[in-house]
């Protein structure tokens, strides 16, 4: 059998081609940008379709996406740059820089009224934070219960009903609310990764993204990834579409001049306000397969990328992420089924598909999926503009991973 020089079979290749193509023929996905690599051999780049549902422009290599919770994986490194600077301490309570979190209540029961509660057991450490473990965060499956109410009510959350406001007032707002659980008690997603923004920014003395940019998206080249695209960029943003659930009919949601990220946002959120390129991303990556080095330049240390791309979940509380990954199968479309979570990112702890254990990464609501596979040294990188409101965008990531393991050269 015949292989490429990037260490995918010829044959292979052109299924995932055949893969994608059909979903973008199907009508349901406008364009898509897809890379893999395998070791130190080039990437192999798929560019599909038009920028927009009407046609127009087609899709380019250097299409900026908005990443949405790939985020996470990306922007967690600026804790770890403070973890290898001893800077930050895992075990460290984090009262003496986000003071707001001191002395915490904790709700009785997760449908308790916002002020039914017990005092934390505990202080808020590090290490909760950079686990999500910290005690709130967002559970879809817990929608019409008061304190995800409140967390809409209040802008904690991004993309919700209230803007997410300038990080003190965030901070400020977040105080005033109580706890889920117990600090160390249950995974709870989002609200962590966008935490980790404040505590980078209030230790270092930068903003959260220049922090990012000195330490991490400069020394690896990622020219093109940050909190907003340039305007004489901005053509190379696509809509981003929610479409109707009910019908499937496209509905943009964010356009590009004017749009969310035309202009740099109130609210760094690492959570999910990035906006980057496939080749930006697969240096952050294989900068992660490769131990911390890009380019012969040290970016993490090697035991910091271990750290953050292992499982690091009590059995307790990963018995608890995988039951709510199956139980929220109906609103994910089926994300979230690895098992373990690390730093800002899943961690594959049970061989549940065609990947192996030990793939890490993420999936983003805006129709993105970033993983990169230690055991096969491959890093895949899928790039749509089509929200999750519908699963269109995830078939398609389910059918780009399943393509891409066939592919691999034995």
């Amino acid at each position: 059998m015949s292989t490429t020089p990037s260490g995918f079979t010829e044959a292979g290749l052109r299924r995932l081609h055949d893969v994608l193509a059909r979903h973008v023929d199907s009508g349901k996905i406008p364009g898509v940008v897809a890379l893999v690599s395998r070791g130190d051999g080039e990437p192999y780049v798929e560019t599909l379709g038009t920028m927009r549902h009407e046609g127009g422009a087609p899709m380019q290599r250097d299409t900026i996406f908005r990443m949405a919770s790939t985020s996470k994986p990306v922007s967690v490194a600026a804790a770890m740059v403070l973890l290898d600077d001893c800077r930050l301490r895992l075990d460290d309570t984090v009262d003496q820089w986000l003071p707001e979190l001191a002395d915490r209540q904790v709700l009785k029961r997760i449908d308790s009224a916002v002020d039914d509660t017990v005092p934390a057991k505990r202080p808020i450490t590090v290490r909760d934070v950079l686990t999500s473990t910290f005690g709130l965060g967002m559970d879809m499956t817990m929608i019409g219960t008061p304190i995800m109410g409140a967390l809409f009510e209040q802008g904690i959350t991004p993309n919700g009903p209230v803007p997410m406001p300038e990080q003190d007032e965030w901070m400020r707002r977040l105080g005033t609310l109580p706890l889920m659980y117990q600090p160390g008690e249950r995974w709870q997603y989002q609200i962590s990764s966008d935490l980790i923004g404040v505590l980078v920014s209030r230790i270092s003395g930068q903003s959260y993204d220049d922090f990012l940019r000195e330490r991490v998206f400069g020394p690896l080249g990622m020219k093109d990834t940050g909190f907003s695209v340039p305007a004489d960029q901005l053509h190379r943003l696509p809509p981003l579409y929610a479409p109707d659930p009910a019908t499937g009919e496209f509905q943009v949601w964010d356009e590009a001049e004017g749009g969310r990220h035309s202009a740099p946002p109130a609210f760094q959120g690492g959570g999910g306000g990035l906006n980057s390129t496939a080749d930006d991303y697969h240096a952050y990556f294989r900068m992660l397969l490769n131990h911390g080095v890009h380019q012969g330049e040290r970016i993490l240390s090697r035991p910091a990328v271990e750290l953050m791309t292992s499982n690091s979940l009590t059995p307790e509380v990963l018995a608890a992420r995988e039951t709510l990954a199956r139980d929220n199968v109906h609103i994910s479309f089926g994300q979230g089924q690895q098992g373990g979570w690390g730093y800002g990112m899943a961690v594959r702890t049970y061989r549940g598909d065609y990947a192996p254990v030990g793939q890490f990464g993420w999936d983003g609501g805006s129709g993105t999926s970033t993983y990169a596979d230690p055991v096969n040294q491959v890093v895949g990188i899928v790039l749509t503009q089509v929200g999750t409101t519908v699963p269109s965008a995830i078939q398609l990531h389910n059918d780009f991973w399943t393509t891409l393991y066939q592919s691999l050269e034995d």
